[in-house]
């Protein structure tokens, strides 16, 4: 079986699944609406609903399980409420306690900057500029426990507002655009 591999822009809104398994969600919208062929194809790891960007998708479980793993890296663009200080920039860096499950965990170090050129994120409306100052930062991880990235910056006190993944490993969302996909090559041997 010759396997496919797919990089989708998620947009917000839509569950990272293709099948609906739960009664409370039939009203949500789901990426099988975006993509012909779906009935092999699982989402690598999850955006969730209200974040966007770069999915890929392959029928490939050995894929998935590589692209999942901590030696891949996922680059996240975030815009926060408020402007974070080089200190909070720094603590970011060095990981910070969150919930997961109800227990505490101390996150990876990550890479965090600031980012000063977002002309390659499409314009999405957030909220008013009357609500306060926004920021965004790029915040690239090695690990994806359950909506880290939002949990981080709400710890230090800076809300996510918007979220969008642009780099999974070697895979950029590039030129994509919200619901549109394209065939990636897997890069891998499993020799």
């Amino acid at each position: 079986m010759k396997h496919q591999h797919y990089g989708i822009y998620k947009p917000y809104g839509y569950l990272s699944q293709f099948v609906n398994h739960q009664s409370k969600r039939k009203n949500k919208k789901l990426l099988g609406e975006l993509i012909d062929g779906s009935n092999d194809l699982m989402a690598i790891g999850r955006l969730d609903e209200k974040s966007e960007g770069l999915l890929l998708l392959t029928t490939d479980g050995k894929f998935s399980a590589h692209i999942r793993s901590a030696q891949i890296e996922k680059e996240y663009h975030v815009m926060v409420d408020g402007i974070p200080t080089d200190n909070d920039i720094e603590k970011l860096k060095k990981g910070v306690e969150i919930s997961i499950n109800g227990k505490l965990y101390q996150t990876k170090p990550c890479k965090v900057k600031r980012l000063l050129d977002t002309s390659h994120i499409i314009k999405r409306f957030v909220r008013d500029d009357k609500h306060g100052n926004t920021s965004w930062l790029s915040i690239t991880l090695t690990e994806g426990k359950f909506r880290q990235v939002r949990k981080m910056t709400s710890k230090m006190g800076f809300p996510t507002l918007r979220l969008v993944r642009v780099r999974v490993g070697n895979y950029k969302l590039d030129d994509l655009k919200p619901g549109e996909y394209k065939g990636i090559n897997s890069q891998l041997s499993y020799e």
